[in-house]
């Protein structure tokens, strides 16, 4: 059976010539500050409005404003952009929106709750498919009615999350988030072996990474290939070492799961052929 696509996302973009209502309850509660992305803008209809009470806010849509932003954000908001994307397009959403974000900044989340049929549908005036569902997120949620929710999104290393006394579950904030999704995060490794070191870590308090459900440990797989695409951007290295330590046998010294993105470049070891095969020195291998 043909995995059905979803091509038509953007015929859900409405025109309006007044501020969308999760627009305007941030702008009434004064959560709208600094420099502003609207994320999945559509038509933009929200960023030439808030640009005519002064805001500094540009727009971002891959099919209506296909230029990527370069920039970081104070503020960034994503509206009833999720509710019409597969799971893996809205995870690559909550990463994009999150390595665009300004450290202490914050982002908004806005969702439907009045759908009662989730799928595919024929659009009533585009006469395509368009799909939606719905969508809830692990962050705090500051509105809720009938018809929207709406959730206010910090950088996993500028909350406190756990009790415990693992760096990886309370990461400093002077560490460099690179991206965060629903169950993981990456950040630089503090100790890096390489310029642009990262470290894909899932938010669950797990040693043992195959402990991890199936789900969360695809999502950080998924985070590897953000990662790769990011440090590839920003340090243009000429390979990588992927990899992690399971148990201290293997060299695990935080008791907490994660995975070694290494960028590699030529001339940084006298012999880099083998790779990872030659992390055990020749002779110390028994059958």
């Amino acid at each position: 059976m043909t995995k059905q696509q979803n091509h038509f996302s953007h015929l859900t973009a409405i025109e309006r010539v007044y501020l969308s209502f999760p627009a305007r309850f941030l702008f009434d509660k004064s959560l709208l500050e600094g420099k502003l992305l609207d994320f999945g803008c559509g038509f933009g209809n929200d960023v030439k409005l808030l640009e005519q009470k002064n805001f500094d806010i540009k727009g971002y849509d891959p099919y209506y404003f296909p230029q990527y932003p370069n920039d970081k954000f104070d503020t960034i908001i994503c509206l009833y952009v999720l509710n019409v994307l597969f799971p893996e397009e809205q995870a690559n959403v909550l990463m994009e929106v999150s390595h665009l974000l300004k450290p202490g900044g914050k982002a908004y989340y806005a969702v439907r709750r009045d759908i009662k049929k989730e799928g595919f549908r024929e659009h009533y005036i585009h006469k395509k498919q368009t799909y939606q569902c719905r969508a809830k997120l692990p962050f705090k949620s500051i509105h809720l009615d009938e018809y929207c929710e709406i959730y206010e999104y910090t950088h996993y290393n500028y909350q406190r999350n756990s009790t415990n006394k693992c760096i990886f579950c309370n990461p400093h904030k002077n560490l460099i988030l690179l991206t965060e999704s629903a169950t993981a995060y990456a950040m630089l490794d503090g100790y890096p072996v390489s310029q642009g070191h990262a470290l894909i870590i899932p938010k669950r308090h797990v040693a043992n990474y195959f402990q991890l459900p199936f789900k969360e440990q695809s999502a950080c797989w998924f985070m590897v290939n953000k990662v790769q695409e990011i440090l590839n951007k920003e340090f243009h290295p000429d390979g990588f070492n992927v990899g992690m330590n399971v148990n201290r046998a293997a060299g695990q010294r935080m008791m907490h799961a994660n995975i070694h993105v290494i960028p590699r470049y030529k001339g940084d070891a006298v012999d880099a052929r083998g790779g990872m095969r030659y992390v055990i020195p020749k002779g110390k291998i028994s059958n």
